[in-house]
């Protein structure tokens, strides 16, 4: 085993030295002995908590992280941060606090590594926010790290079929649409979320468990396992292992996470049909090790990879059949062999990607995942929107859509409640373009996700009838023709303020265009004539959010990054 020298480690601000005596007490009375403080102190952060099934194995799962340390030479510090969990924050006013999540996971995770001098850190994540925002910290403070999701939830089963929440977000509009009985949603609902563990679609929890190993800060396999399965707990201990290796080479987050590898982490959602929020937490990632790397870059990545993996909610499968059929891996190899994803990106095995994937041949015997040159379609699931009605871009899924082009009047919201009171009602019809603004990242403050209204519309059978379009977020398992993200957001003067009901509106995935049929005059004289709209918070976490946050496009950050860092803290 390695013997470290904490001189040259932070931690040796809290545990070397004569005056440091009094530091070294609360470690002796926490049951650490004199050999454990003399070694690295390795932070174990997880997101365990009791607010939904995605984060309730993963305490569990730290325990055996902190055994693959204490067995290479490290002293594990575990500890806990937050996480909203959007499933249950969904629809209401409580989906504010799920973005600003992110940030409060990434700056509470720096704060006590900060605070205690940590050497390095392994991240247990489960549900959506979590997962970016702790690889941001991982880069933010560059000691070695190393990422582990918690694991997707297994299937539900109803009727005979594979089901998932999104099958009950629907059902509610089947429900409100008078297709499905009270006593059929009861027992949907009774059966849609079996076990611990995230989501099951590919939804943002499983499409940044994938990018987590596409950017290379997570192992080899260890985004597939299911949650509740105790093989889990084999890629938590080799996890453990893998950091003390990662502080021995000295390789740090900063040498795994380049622009290489956020276009290998780009492709992977892309050939996933993977969640659109990911356009989001790039290139917040991107911040945190100074470039630029925003929607459009994405965009263009995401038009040149091929569709390859057949998954909920635009297809048939969930993360389990994944897993069974080969898992991440094997998709980074058929990637890489049609020359989509870099091959050089260092990996936190100490190995670059080519090296890692070497030895991995494609399993013909399934139909969860395709070969680079067989795929569901030449383009990726994920398209950027750019026009007159979005000067900044916008995002669209278009994973299982059956057109990509889409022209309709348009029916203003300002807020997502009174959208979603006019779709309970029915008060919209076929051809609408139904716009919800002012919930960007300043407006909402939050830029909540709109999957109880996509849902509802889906559920009563409108799903690509009508389009809807956002400076909002959508949920990874939303479908239909729907794009968010638009920027400038309205709260800013951005062209969705100054849209009237009727206005027509033109979308076209294909082209990658989004546009009101408005001239420039009176674009620009409707701006003269708007008022921005008082905030609904005037103090609190939401208003302190809505002063500091950026623009969608660049990934709604809240700190300039890299690029104005003085002090590196891995180097302290």
């Amino acid at each position: 085993m390695k013997k470290f020298d904490k001189n040259k480690l932070p931690s040796r601000h809290t545990s070397i030295g004569a005056d440091r005596a009094p530091h070294r007490s609360f470690y002796y009375a926490m049951g650490e002995t004199e050999k454990d403080v003399a070694k690295p102190f390795i932070g174990v952060v997880s997101t365990w908590n009791e607010a939904a099934p995605c984060n309730i194995a993963l305490m569990r799962q730290a325990q055996s992280v902190k055994k693959g340390v204490r067995a290479n030479g490290g002293t594990p510090r575990e500890f806990c941060t937050i996480t909203v969990t959007d499933g249950i924050a969904m629809g209401h006013e409580g989906m504010k606090s799920s973005l600003i999540s992110r940030e409060v996971i990434a700056d509470s995770t720096e704060l006590t590594v900060r605070g205690h001098c940590y050497d390095g850190l392994v991240g247990i994540a489960g549900c959506d926010k979590s997962l970016p925002a702790l690889m941001m910290a991982m880069v933010r403070l560059n000691v070695p790290s190393v990422f582990i999701y918690g694991g997707s939830i297994l299937p539900g089963r109803y009727k005979g079929k594979d089901v998932t929440v999104v099958d009950v977000f629907e059902a509610v509009g089947k429900h409100s649409s008078g297709q499905m009985s009270l006593k059929e949603l009861r027992k949907l609902e009774l059966v849609a979320c079996p076990s611990a563990g995230a989501c099951g679609g590919q939804f943002t929890a499983n499409t940044m468990a994938c990018v987590s190993e596409a950017i290379g800060l997570a192992l080899p396999y260890s985004a597939g396992t299911p949650a509740p399965y105790e093989e889990r707990d084999k890629y938590a201990v080799e996890s453990g292992k893998t950091v003390m290796n990662l502080l021995a080479k000295n390789i740090r987050p900063r040498d795994i996470v380049t622009k290489k590898a956020l276009e290998n982490a780009a492709t992977i959602v892309a050939a996933t049909g993977g969640s659109t929020n990911a356009a989001l937490h790039l290139p917040a990632i991107a911040n945190e090790i100074g470039i630029k790397f925003d929607l459009m870059d994405i965009a263009k990545i995401f038009k040149r990879t091929p569709y390859l993996a057949d998954l909920k909610p635009g297809g048939k499968y969930v993360a389990k059949d994944m897993w069974l059929a080969g898992g991440v891996p094997m998709l980074l190899k058929t990637l890489l062999d049609g020359g989509y994803i870099h091959g050089d990106c260092m990996t936190v095995t100490g190995k670059t990607m080519k090296q890692n994937l070497k030895n991995i041949k494609f399993n013909l015997k399934q139909k969860v995942l395709r070969k680079y040159d067989n795929p569901l379609s030449p383009d990726g699931g994920v398209v950027g929107l750019k026009g007159n009605l979005a000067p900044d871009g916008s995002i669209v899924k278009i994973a299982g859509l059956k057109k990509l082009q889409f022209t309709g009047k348009a029916k203003c919201f300002d807020n997502e409640e009174a959208a979603m009171l006019a779709v309970q009602k029915r008060q919209y019809k076929e051809g609408d373009v139904i716009i919800i603004r002012y919930e960007g990242p300043v407006g909402g403050p939050g830029m909540r996700e709109m999957l109880s209204t996509t849902a509802a519309i889906y559920g009563q059978g409108m799903g690509e009838k009508v389009a809807l379009i956002t400076d909002g977020r959508f949920s990874g398992a939303t479908r239909g023709f729907c794009v968010g993200h638009v920027g400038p957001e309205a709260a800013l003067g951005g062209p969705l303020a100054l849209l009237r009901n009727g206005d027509i509106i033109d979308i076209d995935a294909k082209k990658g265009t989004i546009n009101v049929r408005l001239s420039k005059a009176e674009l620009v004289a409707r701006r003269k004539k708007w008022k921005p709209r008082k905030s609904e918070f005037g103090s609190g976490t939401l208003w302190k959010y809505a002063q500091t946050v950026g623009p969608a496009y660049l990934g709604a950050s809240t700190h300039p990054g890299k690029r104005k860092e003085v002090k590196e803290y891995a180097n302290i």
